[in-house]
């Protein structure tokens, strides 16, 4: 293991929110914690007393029967008998004022806004009953073509507090995208913006919005959040609705803890979306589990992170406010004017927590923008990083620019369980190239073909006990099969995430990409995520993208490497046998590739994950039409090479 960049600092019982749950654990079960190790031992192996423990410190406000009353997957059953309801946790504040800020919106459509604590809960109560003046009852579904904007946070949580079901996509993906999501839920309330500005240049949705009013049948009311300078026709306002409001204040149905909350949607790269409902309870519980004790955040802190709407992150970034810190909700172009735009933005809002993807923590890098020297960012103590893997060189750029004091926490989870089941906290060591552990309560283990645990070598990421925050289930499943094929496929009862892993003796691990793009050549399985951290550390490449195809017969089958080459580069011989070189060096014979592509960029979908399987599927004869849904793309044009390549070898 190599020495850690970062270590807990002395005081961590006091000076962190992880080490004050330490104290609470030990003083209500009578153990005793010195360690991460030792605390993440009894999340998994004593779930009742972990999660019951969880539910005490944070104070949720319910009785319950039993903490797990059926500990089978799928189909746990946790804390029966309790009634809560998610928004009004969020929305109850104890460590704050109410004049103090909630939510900053920062936008290139508009002026910046902010909301108090007091005027947030003022605006969820006039939204709630406008809501309710549109017939929407418990159970009900909300759907919104809405940017990361605070009208959004509001309307979800006047969703949640009557018990309706809320989803959400974001204002770029296109009609197709968006009714292959909402259709399945057939929600009566559409809320919808008619365009936006990204960077400079305005957009307008009008069409689309109209598109997908037509494709939704069973909407009984679309509501316009006005947003830039055009309007919509035949649809109700947003600031008409409010205003028509008594403004008494928010009330919140008594819900049970498995009542749906949201649906996410999966990318639906390769078919229809899969509709991931999440709960009340379990959303609320691991939220405030991973917001204080992983992100140590609390009263006084700011949570910035650019997401959008159709990511899971914007649901964790709105969760900060669980524990009364506040958020900054962007909406545009996080590159524009520049890579400064979003350091210069966590100066001026006054961040304690950061996140990023680990793309523009390494652009940041490559354009030798030194943010710490350049802005005033001494308020952050985190800076987080998720969505795909972060290269080594990366965490030494971090601990370079920002120093000792600032904790880089590189996770990874998803959708599936909105969280994190592998990542850091204040209470772990960071090492380069590497996320410092499983997250409490998650029995995050690698197996072997055999479904034997394995460390040190590559194995399927799978999850042992259950978590609250799993899937109740999938909208429209009743019969639960796909769920169970999702997720249980290979061994029942044990949840297979898709991600290829491997562990350390120390308890660290690094995702290898997903398991379905796993490499197998020669019997020896290659992870992706691997040639990408060797090649795109590389000054002449930008980015790149691996696949193998086998061969039939069980040979070694062919390895195709796809590289981005950085501007004034081109592909040569000289290139090639560099290229080969650093992968042979860095990892294996094995690694280093048959053919070597230069093609003008590489796919990924909206959340910026690399499309490896749709790639490898064209080049195995099947059109680019039927391996990804287009408005799934990021760069709708990013498959045409491929393409073209593969008729090329025809």
């Amino acid at each position: 293991m190599s020495a850690p960049l970062w270590t807990p600092p002395a005081d961590w019982r006091a000076s962190t929110r992880i080490g004050h749950f330490v104290q609470y654990a030990e003083l209500r079960t009578g153990r005793t914690f010195t360690s991460y190790d030792e605390l993440w031992r009894w999340s998994v192996t004593s779930p009742d007393e972990f999660w019951g423990s969880i539910w005490d410190h944070f104070g949720v406000d319910s009785e319950y029967d039993k903490v797990l009353a059926d500990d089978n997957m799928p189909g746990a059953n946790w804390f029966p008998g309790a009634r809560l309801n998610f928004a009004r946790h969020l929305l109850d504040f104890r460590q704050v004022g109410a004049a103090d800020t909630a939510v900053i919106g920062v936008s290139q459509t508009r002026d910046q806004v902010s909301l108090t604590f007091a005027e947030l809960t003022e605006q969820v109560g006039r939204a709630r009953e406008a809501l309710q003046r549109l017939g929407v009852r418990r159970g009900d579904r909300v759907v919104a073509y809405l940017p990361n904007i605070p009208e959004t946070l509001i309307a979800f949580l006047a969703t949640a507090s009557l018990g309706a079901v809320w989803a959400s996509c974001a204002p770029e993906f296109g009609s197709r995208s968006v009714l292959d999501r909402f259709r399945q839920l057939e929600p009566t309330v559409l809320l919808a913006v008619s365009g936006y500005t990204y960077g400079t240049k305005p957009v307008d949705r009008s069409t689309e919005v109209a598109a997908i009013r037509d494709g939704l049948p069973s909407l009984t009311s679309v509501i316009e959040v006005e947003y830039g300078a055009a309007r919509l026709t035949d649809a109700v306002s947003w600031g008409d609705l409010l205003a028509e409001s008594t403004g008494a204040g928010p009330e919140f149905d008594s819900l049970p803890f498995d009542h749906p909350l949201f649906v996410l949607f999966s990318s639906g790269t390769t078919g229809q979306p899969k509709a991931i409902v999440h709960s009340h309870g379990g959303v609320l519980l691991e939220h405030l589990k991973n917001h204080a004790l992983s992100w140590d955040l609390g009263p006084g802190d700011r949570l910035l992170w650019f997401t959008t709407t159709a990511w899971m992150m914007w649901n964790a970034l709105i969760s900060a406010l669980l524990v009364d810190s506040s958020i900054v909700m962007i909406d545009g172009n996080p590159l524009h004017p520049g890579l400064e735009f979003q350091w210069r933005l966590a100066e001026e809002t006054g961040a304690t927590f950061m996140g990023a993807s680990p793309g523009f923590l390494m652009a940041t890098r490559r354009s030798g923008l030194r943010p710490a020297e350049e802005f005033d960012l001494s308020r952050v103590r985190q800076i987080g990083a998720a969505g795909s893997p972060l290269p080594a060189e990366g965490y030494h750029w971090v601990r370079e620019v920002f120093g000792p004091e600032v904790l880089l926490n590189v996770g990874s989870g998803g959708t599936d369980v909105c969280s994190g089941i592998v990542q850091g906290s204040p209470l772990q060591p960071v090492v380069a190239g590497e996320i410092s552990g499983p997250c409490l309560g998650f029995d995050a283990q690698a197996w072997d073909d055999e479904g034997r645990p394995v460390v040190g070598e590559l194995g399927e990421l799978v999850i042992t006990r259950p978590v609250p925050s799993m899937p109740i289930g999938f909208w429209g499943d009743s019969t639960g099969e796909r769920y169970r094929t999702t997720y249980f496929d290979r061994w029942p009862g044990v949840w297979r995430h898709g991600d290829w892993i491997r562990f350390s003796e120390s308890g660290s691990c690094v995702i290898a990409g997903r398991s379905d793009a796993t490499l197998n050549r020669g019997g020896v399985r290659l992870g992706t995520a691997e040639f990408y951290q060797v090649l795109e550390e590389l000054p002449e490449v930008e980015d790149s993208l691996v696949v193998h195809l086998e061969d039939p017969q069980g040979g070694n089958g062919e390895l195709v490497l796809f590289v981005v080459l950085a501007q004034g580069n081109s592909l040569d011989e000289d290139l090639e046998r560099r290229l080969a070189g650093e992968l042979k060096q860095a990892l294996s014979p094995r690694h280093v590739p048959d053919l070597v592509v230069a093609v003008p960029a590489v796919p990924r979908n909206r959340t910026g994950k690399k499309l490896e399987l749709p790639v490898k599927r064209i080049l195995q004869g099947r059109p680019a039409s039927e391996v990804a849904a287009i408005d799934s793309l990021a760069d709708p044009h990013s498959l045409d090479a491929f393409a073209q390549f593969a008729r090329g070898r025809t």
